[in-house]
């Protein structure tokens, strides 16, 4: 299983700490970085610095969203990107959510699935540089234009994180790699493989191309405890905060696990405004279904049940509670992938 990592898209780490976090992971031989975005850095530019400062990294979009920028950008983004890097350019899609989408761009959220369908056809279409005609339902393109510029790659891997039924079949049909967060390997013969093969099956194509990609993360700690508090704010955010009541998308997961009476009650007290009693009712299995916590060894020990159930990638969001940016360093030099420099 390639191992990858998770870099946060605000401020809240000085620059050149990230910098050096992310070369090191370069030196270790780490796969892939994934940033994400929101309302805080835009994702392509974080990437493009992070291009210039790496050699062999790869440099994925975990995830920019299909309604604030069109197709046909999104395609020209990529290859720019992915020209500029020598070709390490994976770009991850999703729909992100209604906060996101209206309150901050100001564009309806609708029709998630439908417009990443569309967008995927689209960049796809730019990059091989064909002209571009296509009949959507929500795009219209007649003119016939096609891109200038000549892609180091006419092809560049699409990642799909989706967690809906709909839109893992989606992945499962049409992207090169799926990318889960809140992955439950308890859970995936039973609640999510069979979305993946369905949409595999309509396109008559193998699961062994898709890439399962898990958005993990990974608490470095000998106390369980103060590793299950380092993730219940952010647990409690996604389950209890995103979306609305009626179209939290994170919420559902957990309630198609099984916690359902429980994913309720987040929900309930983190839209009160009782954000402690949120991350309070958090019970320990539903962070530890979903997060990996524990010294170096045990840690490797998960990992390695992620690959048993069929991942082939994990991107790792590291954490050392209390750590030094050194011992962070530490420890993702310990769980660096064996076969590189320092493993």
């Amino acid at each position: 299983m390639k191992l990858g990592l998770t870099i946060p898209y605000t401020d809240d780490v000085p620059p050149e700490v990230t910098r050096t976090y992310i070369q090191t992971a370069d030196r270790l031989g780490y796969d892939t970085v994934w940033i994400a975005e929101a309302y805080g850095w835009d994702a392509f530019t974080i990437l493009t610095d992070i291009a210039c400062h790496t050699e062999r990294i790869k440099l994925g979009t975990g995830i920019v969203n299909v309604f604030s920028r069109t197709p046909a950008l999104l395609a020209q983004t990529a290859a720019s990107l992915d020209r500029l890097s020598g070709g390490r350019f994976v770009l991850g899609l999703g729909t992100s959510g209604h906060q996101v989408i209206e309150g901050w761009h100001g564009v309806r959220f609708d029709r998630g699935v439908r417009r990443i369908r569309e967008t995927m056809e689209i960049v796809r279409t730019v990059l091989r540089r064909e002209r571009l005609v296509y009949e959507g339902e929500l795009f219209h393109l007649d003119m016939g234009l096609r891109l200038i510029t000549h892609p180091l790659r006419d092809r560049i891997p699409i990642y799909l994180a989706a967690l809906t039924p709909s839109g893992v079949a989606l992945a499962g049909e049409m992207a090169d790699g799926w990318l889960p967060v809140l992955f439950s390997p308890r859970h995936f013969d039973s609640e999510i493989r069979p979305q993946l093969e369905k949409g595999a099956a309509r396109a008559g194509r193998s699961l062994a191309e898709l890439s399962i990609c898990v958005s993990q993360p990974v608490v470095v700690t000998d106390d369980l405890e103060v590793g299950r508090d380092a993730v219940r704010a952010h647990l409690a955010l996604y389950v209890g905060g995103m979306g609305s009541r009626e179209r939290n998308y994170y919420n559902q997961v957990f309630c198609r696990y099984g916690f359902e009476a429980e994913a309720r009650r987040v929900q309930d007290l983190y839209l009160s405004r009782r954000r402690e009693e949120a991350m309070a009712a958090l019970t320990d299995e539903m962070i530890d279904l979903v997060t990996i916590i524990g010294p170096v060894d045990e840690c490797r020990r998960r990992l390695a049940e992620l690959e048993r159930v069929g991942v082939q990638e994990a991107a790792i969001g590291l954490q050392v509670p209390g750590g030094s940016p050194d011992q962070i360093l530490e420890a993702l030099e310990a769980l660096a992938p064996v076969g590189s420099a320092a493993a």
